[in-house]
């Protein structure tokens, strides 16, 4: 039973990370002035407009990322609940 809540909440995370990335790619690439903006209030990070390309090898890049990072986090955090006793 808790594995298959755990690969389900993967599932679910991995479908929900690459919606949000999907669209804030998308919102930056159609508005490239917001770039600055989001990577330095989001990220913390300054980079120029001209740091690089928007292509699709960056984005299945930053995707594959994007989800290893949060499948991982989201990972440890079901383990750490299901170990972890009150």
């Amino acid at each position: 039973m808790y594995m298959n809540n755990v690969k389900h909440l993967l599932t679910v995370t991995a479908v929900w990370t690459s919606i949000v990335y999907t669209a804030c790619y998308v919102a930056i690439w159609l508005f490239p002035g917001v770039r600055d903006i989001f990577l330095t209030t989001a990220l913390h990070a300054q980079v120029p407009l001209t740091s690089g390309p928007f292509t699709i090898g960056t984005f299945v890049a930053g995707l594959v990322v994007w989800n290893l990072g949060t499948l991982l986090g989201v990972w440890l955090f079901a383990y750490l609940y299901r170990t972890i006793r009150a």
